[in-house]
């Protein structure tokens, strides 16, 4: 149990690392671009467009089809028969990759008319000019995640998750050079610049360290070995469950594009939405499936051993992600002024942010455990059952989001502006629906062991009474108008609080965490 949390301590400190460089940069960003300007819309559509290969064939695809198999045989000492099958996972992604990357940057145009669509004249020409220039460095990214799931077979946890870092300082060093002394159209164009140099830097760091995990490795296209077409065979459904999550996310792009800076405010909430979830639920669900991979024995000892890792996991998840979506609900403007709130980047705009980030907290719990349950299908080698209800989700999620984002405001009688909210609550409510499918498909597989209607119901309430603290904090203590000083006075009562009276002894043993390895 103690390596176990220590696995996932690591991703969580690596993730961490990477989050808050993230969040430096955007910053700063959000600074020189602001909240509401076409050059931050055309910016982070050029992120968003390439990013459909990280996010097609990055982790989440390779640790559902990869790291089970290849885990499997490093447990069963079948080294160089591993070596193999890196090397083709290796071959094989680099040439589709490498494909896809030069097909993409002779599309750019057309990607950006139907993605973007709401995007005209200079808008339009900025936003093509920049996917081009950021389509190589993307390209780089997914082969980082190869690394990536050899580190995580061979348990090198913090390396892999804290390695953004780098590409996020390449960005910064951009934006603290050349944010002072040029354009905002400029300004955009060294950060793809920048992108593509951190990308590269990401996979320098990696790679080296990669290689010599696997003394035996072998690349080409071994796809006569019976382990190889196990990963192309389990990579297929995950591949098209990504892709459908992809083209939902295409949708919520085309909904908000036609917004004036609907699409920057929406990854601006998203940035910090996604936290929890990689902080709390990747860093789980990411050290939990080598170790669910590597069970052995018969059904019933298998079913067991899953169940215990489950609940174990699940319990942890809880207790701390649903603070985080307390606090996106009551305090996220607290949250979104102490990052963005800078510069260009305003009080209305992060008013209009907390809106979006409240959406988001709606279905934070749900897809935080989500992740864990997939992961224990993946490490079943059961792939097609999570996208069945990936499927159901995205479909309700684009049905939720239109009519949110084109009707619900008129309804209302209030700003088209408001709808971006919808999107990401539509998100919340069709991630809860994808949520109990895989908890009652999973329990019909290997039972269940539940965390607790009791548990959930004092960690809610004691949430809610926190956040009534923070409140309490914000309207009547004498706080100066920074937003960094709001935060701080209301989000630190906030977290004491729900450390001391949620439960203690999760709150015992993160310190106990924290002091071993300080």
């Amino acid at each position: 149990m103690a390596q176990r949390r220590g696995a996932a301590s690591l991703v969580a400190a690596g993730i961490l690392l990477s989050r808050l460089s993230g969040f430096v940069r955007d910053r700063y960003v959000a600074h020189y671009l602001g909240g509401r300007s076409d050059t931050a819309d055309a910016f982070r559509l050029a992120l968003r467009i390439p990013n459909f290969l990280q996010n097609l064939f990055g982790e989440g695809v390779l640790s559902a089809s990869f790291i089970p198999v290849y885990a499997g045989l490093l447990a069963r000492g079948e080294e160089e028969e591993a070596g193999r099958v890196a090397g083709a996972v290796l071959a094989i992604l680099s040439l589709v990759t490498s494909v896809l990357v030069l097909l993409g940057m002779l599309a750019t145009p057309v990607l950006v008319d139907v993605i973007g669509y709401g995007f005209d004249g200079p808008k339009r020409q900025l936003t093509i000019e920049l996917v081009r220039m950021v389509f190589p460095g993307v390209g780089l990214l997914v082969i980082s995640a190869w690394c990536l799931g050899v580190l995580n077979s061979h348990r090198r946890f913090f390396l892999s998750y804290s390695v953004g870092v780098v590409l996020n300082l390449a960005m910064l060093v951009a934006l603290f050079w050349f944010g002072p002394r040029t354009s905002e159209e400029g300004l955009t164009r060294v950060l793809a610049i920048a992108y593509v140099i951190g990308s590269a830097l990401q996979l320098v760091v990696q790679l080296p360290v990669a290689l010599t995990l696997i003394p035996q490795l072998r690349v080409g296209f071994f796809t006569q070995l019976a382990s190889v077409r196990t990963v192309i065979r389990n990579f297929g459904p995950v591949f098209l469950s990504r892709g459908v999550v992809q083209i939902s996310g295409f949708i919520d792009s085309m909904l908000a594009t036609p917004v004036h800076g609907g699409l920057n405010m929406l990854a601006v909430a998203s940035n910090v939405s996604i936290l929890p979830v990689s902080l709390f639920g990747m860093s789980v669900s990411a050290s939990e499936l080598p170790e669910m991979s590597r069970a052995i024995g018969e059904d019933a000892e298998v079913a067991a051993y899953l169940r215990k890792r489950l609940a174990a996991g699940l319990r942890r998840i809880t207790f701390l992600v649903i603070p985080s979506a307390v606090a996106f609900l009551a305090l996220g403007d607290q949250i979104i002024g102490a990052i963005y709130q800078s510069g260009l980047f305003t009080r209305a705009d992060t008013l209009w942010g907390w809106g979006i980030l409240a959406g988001s907290g709606v279905g934070l719990l749900a897809s935080t455990q989500g992740r864990l349950y997939s992961s224990t299908f993946y490490a079943l080698k059961d792939t097609r059952t999570p996208l069945r209800f990936a499927i159901i989700r995205i479909a309700l999620t684009t049905a939720l989001g239109y009519l949110c984002v084109r009707w619900l405001p008129g309804w209302l009688g209030v700003s088209p502006q408001w709808g971006i909210p919808g999107l990401t609550a539509s998100a919340g409510v069709s991630g809860w629906v994808e949520f109990v499918l895989l908890r009652r498909a999973l329990a019909r597989r290997i039972g269940s062991e539940p965390v607790g209607v009791a548990y959930l119901t004092r960690l809610w309430i004691v949430a809610v009474l926190a956040a009534v603290l923070a409140l309490a904090v914000k309207v009547f203590a004498p706080i100066g108008p920074h937003p960094v000083e709001m935060a701080i006075a209301t989000l630190v009562p906030f977290g004491l609080v729900y450390l001391l009276l949620a439960d203690p002894a999760q709150t015992r043993a993160l310190l106990a965490k924290g002091l071993r390895k300080k």
